[in-house]
């Protein structure tokens, strides 16, 4: 497959190996799986072979560290230092398809532009599911008017055409007082960024920007707190962990059914649209080779997700999720399922039938799809 192919190639199967680079600083390797020799281009950044860089999504960050600080206590986990930090979902990516980092954390699927990096840079890499989360829509305890919104209403709020003209509550619904609209949101670099916009306004970049904005959820949790005028988006976490502080809205998707609340139940239930999404780690294909370490990590991390995921507030995966991404792992199935866009909207059944699908498609060929 050539580079060009694979920077164009839209389908639910992306293989993302560096197949056609011809550079010098190349070494041909056996990529598993493919059954042909891949040039994977030379890492040229030195890390520690005993420490374990994570980075990316602040969403999935509780649940990353988590794994580490369980794993720390095991055996293994004594010989290794699992460093987890965040930089929001496109920050991490920018990173791990640099070969900074060996795992990437998103609260999106991996885009197309972001798979071009990686190919230049010849990071192959696995995508594991590990969770799923309701993306919360909250508001301050002592604002009593609002109980729900709809997604006219969050897209008349947060598209930016919005900017500096929908200013005030009342604006939003006749029927709300004539109050300040003091609004929080996901940094530019955050995966929960991309994936709101991508649903509010039909485009990942799409939003007013005139408001609080941070790659950390903490800062817009604090925010909201603090501030009976406030609305805002996070992940459900960081609600789950600060109900008394916050107040979720029922979201109305127009289609008759009513508005619904964020919950395990309405997620595994396919009840909670558009905002119920799968959560992700990346895993890089030539730090599994370089660091043996890594490898025992990821198999810990995916023996344990289902548990970390539910202690930190996020709704664990079905069993047959995860025995389905610990095989293609441990078979060494790199790639992804999706096709380089946020995917809004997936829900917990169309994930698993990806999985097979990919599963499937790898096991029957060789060689490019």
């Amino acid at each position: 497959m050539s580079l060009n192919l694979l920077g164009r190639l839209q389908s639910a199967v992306v293989w993302v190996t560096a197949t056609a680079l011809m550079l010098s600083a190349c070494q041909t390797t056996q990529t598993p799986e493919t059954g042909a020799g891949t040039q994977v281009v030379a890492n040229t950044t030195t890390q520690n072979v005993g420490t374990i860089l994570i980075d990316g999504s602040s969403t999935v960050y509780p649940i990353s560290d988590a794994v580490a600080k369980e794993y720390r206590k095991t055996p293994d986990g004594q010989n290794v230092q699992v460093d987890v930090k965040f930089s929001g979902t496109t920050g991490g990516f920018r990173k791990f398809c640099a070969g900074e980092t060996d795992i990437s954390d998103s609260s999106r699927p991996i885009l197309q532009d972001e798979m071009d990096a990686c190919v230049k840079a010849g990071i192959a890499f696995y995508e594991l599911p590990v969770a799923f989360d309701a993306l919360t829509i909250a508001v301050n305890p002592q604002n009593t008017w609002a109980k729900d919104i709809t997604m006219a209403e969050l897209k008349k709020i947060w598209e930016p055409a919005a900017q500096g003209k929908i200013t005030n509550w009342n604006q939003v619904r006749s029927s709300y007082p004539d109050r300040p609209l003091n609004l929080f949101g996901a940094g530019s670099d955050s995966g929960t960024f991309d994936y709101f916009n991508e649903v509010t306004s039909g485009s990942t970049k799409a939003s007013r920007t005139d408001y609080t904005a941070s790659e950390d959820d903490n800062v817009l949790v604090q925010g909201i707190a603090n501030d009976p005028n406030a609305l805002g988006y996070f992940g459900f976490a960081y609600y789950e962990a600060n109900l008394q502080r916050l107040k979720a809205l029922a979201v109305d998707r127009g289609n008759g059914k009513g508005a619904v609340l964020p919950s395990r139940q309405a997620v595994e239930k396919a009840q909670y649209h558009p905002f119920s999404r799968p959560l992700f780690i990346y895993v890089s294909f030539k730090s599994i080779r370089d660091k043996p370490a890594l490898e025992k990590f990821v198999h810990y991390y995916l023996q344990n997700a289902k548990t970390a995921s539910a202690a930190v507030g996020y709704i664990p995966l079905p069993e047959g999720a995860y025995r389905i991404t610990t095989a293609q792992f441990a078979k060494g199935k790199i790639g992804t399922v999706f096709d380089g866009t946020p995917q809004p909207d997936v829900t917990i059944s169309e994930l698993l039938r990806k999985q097979a699908v990919f599963q499937a498609k790898t096991d029957n060929q060789s060689g490019t799809p």
